[in-house]
């Protein structure tokens, strides 16, 4: 075919959609175009391996493809397809970098084929980014997608917002954005002023605290409480009587923050202090997290710790998990070289299953055996003997760490014997592509924190395959298997000689927090040689299951995450849904109407319970509420006895008022002023509930001891809460509204 040829196939295709063909059917047609179409552009053709990882995400699977595979060049044949739909593809990155280059070299084939492609990056105009949407093929990171999500549930006008409803999306490493990243919600926060003073004393208190005496914290699960000793301490500081009152809700919320922030917190491990200012090192990439912070006051919290400025603090306007907002995709898909560990999580959360696919060329890396050594140092030692005797011989060594503070422990290590080395950590995030890029250099040593784990490749110097490869050596077990597994990948791709090795201490982190019996245990029977390598036969049992603990401890603490954002998510269902149909204008007196009648309907049910006697029913206030809105008050009758008659007794003075509110149909100011009132009483509304519920969550812990389980209590209280602010939206709408038509109407008549 001639490239016009070529390129009209895909009117061909979108044609066939439309008269009802079945997409199954002309995926195999699809594909030989996309495949021929790369050849003409990039002179890249697809290998069969990579057509076969295609197909598995075009129909909204994961397709696990070892690292080197050639994962960017697959999604070019589902996106393709899926877009011929016409209703929009989105391909999720890890970081911006990656979104751009895939939108630059794969978005040629596609604009080739006569595709439009856009890209979708933080900070940009709303208007660029509603052209990135309305492209066929959108590129972006998913964190940025999920914002732009609650930023266009936040807008006070339809025309405001970027998205298009969902329908087809593919995750590039899936399994880092949709688990790994998956602890974290997406939050949007206002700034408040917070109260500094508070925090520095918060921050003093909590440094005399002493662990098991005065808060007890858990080493597993992170989790933080005071004890009845720590309780009594933090009463005296302040002067207050019991800090569990509801008034000191703020001050426990404050000590336990500055709590949390001494023990959950380490500086060069979890943050960094960088021109006075606290920033966020994410745990899984190493990588500096730009322009996040904690929410809640913990970040200021460690603000106090540390002695910096104090900022300005976040309150949650807008919130959602990762996973909730991924499963409102009609069909998800992705891609990564290690997720079928995370099989079982995979298909519960999200419906997708995962397929391996073979290699196109045979694995030859040799992955050694685990050392372990009684010792860290021992273990670094070891780290060092073996880099001196590889480098001698030129072979290139890449040394995982799990932190930074790890990675310039093994520097110091390595600088003792004068071994030269790179050292690639959030700290020099800027040369992490040219570092990476010359790892595979002879004579080369890096050492890295895990950001050199994912999408980068390392291509082999001349004459380096001879000498085996790249050697890879991990320092450290990490919480998850599926990211040891991407360490070892950056050997040995695409067929090329590798090997690597793991070489580790019973004193690293994961063993302490996690294993901490069996290690005792163990220690009892342990067999040591001259060199303080562990040599027992079982030694490779306590290393799995301990990542299996972790594995498991991890997975319970994001479904109880996501049970708990459940709850908050029917209730942002209501909420955006309320605030769509506000946005569209459709029929506002209608929608006003209804809620004058569930105003009048809860005030006096909510003043005449029917499990109280009538004696004990409040008339006053039931007359109260609803004379505030009627035009023509009404006296309820002392003497009845159904709550029935009482609303039926009332009945004249509701359809004046409902009459009265029709009659502002035609007019431009009521109609303009309704949207905006109800907009302003929802998006605050919104805000106090995301708060009370953020409390809620945080006091369950402190009602464990009542044999109730949490998570229901958190249900039910949070269906309470949600019921009593929705009920006080709806009067504060209907009260403003009214008044502001009588005073319409006192004004018509005066000018009469």
């Amino acid at each position: 075919m001639s490239d016009d040829e070529l390129r009209n196939m895909t009117n061909k295709f979108k044609e066939r959609l439309q008269n009802g063909t079945d997409i199954k059917e002309i995926i195999p047609d699809a594909f030989a175009v996309v495949r021929e179409a790369s050849k003409r552009v990039l002179n890249m053709r697809h290998y069969d391996v990579q057509l076969i990882g295609g197909l598995v995400i075009a129909e909204g699977n994961i397709s696990e493809m070892a690292t080197g595979e050639g994962k960017t060049l697959v999604a070019s044949l589902p996106s393709y397809v899926r877009a011929l739909e016409g209703k929009g593809v989105h391909v999720i990155t890890v970081n911006d970098y990656l979104a751009k280059r895939d939108y630059d070299l794969i978005g040629q084939i596609h604009r080739f084929l006569g595709l439009t492609v856009g890209l979708n990056l933080p900070m940009m105009e709303p208007e660029a980014k509603k052209r990135a949407y309305q492209a066929d093929i959108t590129y972006g990171v998913g964190t940025e997608f999920g914002f732009d999500y609650l930023r266009d549930n936040m807008v006070r006008r339809l025309e405001d917002k970027v998205q298009r409803p969902y329908h087809f999306a593919i995750i590039d490493e899936v399994d880092s954005v949709l688990i790994d990243e998956a602890k974290t919600p997406l939050i949007i926060a206002g700034k408040m002023q917070s109260n500094e003073d508070l925090h520095r004393i918060a921050a003093r208190l909590a440094k005399r605290f002493v662990k098991d005496e005065d808060y007890e914290f858990d080493d597993e699960t992170k989790a933080t409480s005071l004890t009845d000793q720590g309780i009594e301490k933090v009463e005296e500081a302040f002067g207050v009587d019991n800090l569990y009152d509801l008034e000191h809700q703020t001050l426990y919320h404050y000590v336990i923050q500055a709590v949390r922030a001494h023990v959950m917190f380490e500086k060069n491990v979890d943050y960094i202090i960088k021109d006075d200012k606290v920033q966020l090192v994410d745990m899984f990439t190493g990588r500096i997290m730009e322009g996040r912070s904690l929410s809640d006051g913990l970040h200021q919290a460690i603000e106090a710790k540390e002695g910096v400025p104090i900022t300005e603090e976040n309150k949650a306007q807008a919130q959602i998990t990762i996973q909730n907002y991924f499963r409102m995709y009609p069909i998800l898909s992705g891609m990564t070289g290690t997720a079928k560990t995370q099989e079982k999580e995979f298909m519960e959360v999200y419906g997708m299953r995962v397929v391996q696919i073979p290699t196109n060329r045979p694995k030859i890396r040799v992955d050694q055996p685990d050392m372990l050594f009684e010792s860290k140092e021992a273990k670094y030692k070891y780290v060092v003997k073996e880099a001196l005797e590889r480098h001698k011989k030129g072979q290139p060594i890449l040394i995982g760490t799990t932190s930074i503070l790890q990675s310039e422990e093994v520097a110091k290590y390595l600088d003792e014997v004068n071994l030269p080395y790179q050292l690639l950590n959030a700290k020099t995030v800027e040369q992490e592509v040219e570092l990476i890029s010359e790892a595979g250099q002879k004579g080369r040593i890096t050492v890295a924190t895990n950001m050199a784990g994912r999408g980068t490749d390392i291509v082999l110097g001349d004459g380096v395959a001879e000498l085996g490869g790249l050697y890879v050596i991990g320092t450290e077990k990490h919480e998850s298997r599926r990211i040891d597994n991407q360490l070892r990948g950056r050997s040995g791709r695409q067929g090329d000689p590798g090997e690597s090795r793991f070489i580790i201490s019973i004193e690293d982190d994961m063993f302490r927090r996690f294993a901490k019996e069996d290690v005792e245990k163990f220690k009892k029977k342990m067999v040591v040689d001259e060199e303080g390598r562990i040599t027992n036969k079982d030694a490779n049992e306590i290393i799995e299951r301990t990542q299996r603990i972790v594995e498991g401890a991890h997975f319970s603490f994001r479904e109880y995450n996501l049970k708990l954002d459940d709850v908050i998510n029917d209730q942002r269902r209501v909420i955006y849904t309320l605030r769509d149909k506000i946005l569209l204008g459709e029929d506002l007196i209608g929608l006003l109407k209804e809620m004058v009648l569930d105003t009048v309907d809860f005030a006096v049910h909510e003043n005449a319970p029917e499990e109280l006697d009538v004696l004990e029913w409040d008339h006053d206030a039931m007359e109260h509420a609803v004379n505030s809105l009627f035009l023509t008050p009404v006296t309820v009758d002392r003497s009845e006895t159904k709550v029935k008659r009482i609303l039926e007794a009332m009945k004249p003075s509701i359809d004046e008022l409902l009459e009265f509110i029709d009659s502002y149909q035609e007019n431009e100011q009521v109609m303009q002023v309704i949207p905006q009132v109800m907009l302003g009483y929802l998006d605050r509304m919104w805000v106090k509930h995301l708060e009370q519920m953020t409390h809620l969550k945080e006091g369950i812990g402190l009602r464990r001891y009542q044999q109730e389980d949490p998570m229901r209590i958190y249900q039910r209280e949070g269906l309470e809460l949600f019921g009593k602010n929705y009920q006080e939206l709806r009067r504060g709408i209907v009260e403003e509204l009214v008044i502001f038509m009588k005073r319409l109407r006192n004004k018509e008549l005066e000018e009469k």
